[in-house]
């Protein structure tokens, strides 16, 4: 069995390696496991690292650099592909088109989000990947066979 694909977006990046949330970390464990597969592209990778030198975090350049590389070895580098020729759906926040554009040029099972605007695009996203909630993730892959 191939491993599903799924997409992250910062937010629940971060709440998987910063704030080592809860409800998040069932999916931080299937990645850790080798269970499903995290993409990235040099844009979802670029945001992560702006994101992490927020003053709002406080985190030093050592932590930026170690969370930075935790998230790159928990994925995988997808080569841009264009997806131009699909009706992919825009988002109202366009900084998280790039999250939409990963999950169908990768061929992502899901993009997981906290982002409303994201989330919004649920019903006009399915029929490229699935718009999840961590939560909804979670159970997602707690119905997979193991």
């Amino acid at each position: 069995m191939n491993k599903p694909v799924l997409v992250l977006d910062t937010n629940v990046v971060l709440d998987l390696l910063h704030f080592d949330d809860a409800t998040a970390r069932p999916l931080l464990h299937a990645l850790e496991a080798g269970r499903v597969c995290c993409v990235v592209s040099d844009a979802t990778l670029d945001e992560w690292g702006r994101v992490l030198a927020y003053p709002e975090f406080s985190l030093d350049a050592a932590r930026q650099v170690a969370l930075f590389e935790r998230y790159r070895s928990l994925s995988v580098p997808e080569s841009a592909r264009s997806v131009a020729d699909l009706s992919l759906p825009r988002c109202s926040d366009p900084d998280d088109q790039k999250f939409i554009e990963l999950a169908a040029a990768s061929h992502a099972r899901g993009l997981v989000s906290k982002d409303r605007a994201v989330l919004r695009l649920r019903r006009r996203c399915a029929p490229y990947f699935r718009v999840m909630t961590p939560a909804v993730a979670v159970r997602w892959l707690a119905d997979m066979p193991a």
